[in-house]
């Protein structure tokens, strides 16, 4: 039940199992490290480079997925033939939102916190009769006091997300492994003066 006032977390989403993140860049590795709070029985991460991938694992996922590789037969086959109970688009285009819809399983979850540029399909044709729950939205503040004591008790390691330190007068080389994150396997980079 609702209390009066706050809409219902969306992080409640990933207290059933399976869930699946598509993107595994900075905001699907959060989804996957949080989730582990949830202990949902399988988490599968899906993404283009291999070193997102790797980095799944290392965030929780249990198991990864090319996104090249027919994701929603592989996350189906995956969940006995049901598909994922929540799927997590995370990356912000139409193809990663579709895919979603595609490997959800009937009264399923998607929850669209990728920031998109271009309209999705909803494929209401095929969407109808599956029951599904969609939710959108950016990160609001209501979780951040339950998060930073998860983080000072130890609960959420947020230093994997740091990948890599550059010191303030190498600016222009820390922006250039930042900006080819499919080759430096950066996620976070932090620029310090000295």
């Amino acid at each position: 039940m609702r209390r009066s006032g706050r809409p219902p977390t969306r992080s409640s989403a990933w207290t059933r199992s399976p869930s699946a993140a598509l993107g595994a860049g900075p905001i699907g590795l959060a989804a996957i490290a949080t989730a582990r709070l949830f202990s949902p029985n399988r988490v599968i991460a899906v993404d283009l480079a291999e070193s997102r991938l790797e980095a799944a694992l290392r965030f929780g996922a249990d198991t990864v997925i090319r996104a090249d590789s027919d994701p929603a037969r592989k996350a189906t086959e995956l969940t006995g033939g049901l598909g994922a109970d929540v799927a997590i688009e995370a990356v912000g285009i139409p193809e990663t939102f579709e895919l979603c819809t595609r490997l959800v399983r009937p009264g399923g979850h998607v929850a669209n916190v990728g920031v998109h540029g271009r309209p999705a399909t909803l494929h209401l044709e095929d969407l109808w009769i599956r029951d599904l729950t969609i939710t959108t939205g950016l990160v609001d503040t209501y979780s951040t006091p339950t998060l930073l004591s998860l983080i000072a008790a130890g609960r959420l390691d947020t230093s994997p997300f740091v990948t890599h330190r550059f010191a303030l007068d190498e600016m222009e080389k820390a922006y250039e492994v930042f900006s080819h994150p499919e080759d430096t396997g950066a996620l976070k980079v932090v620029l310090t003066r000295s």
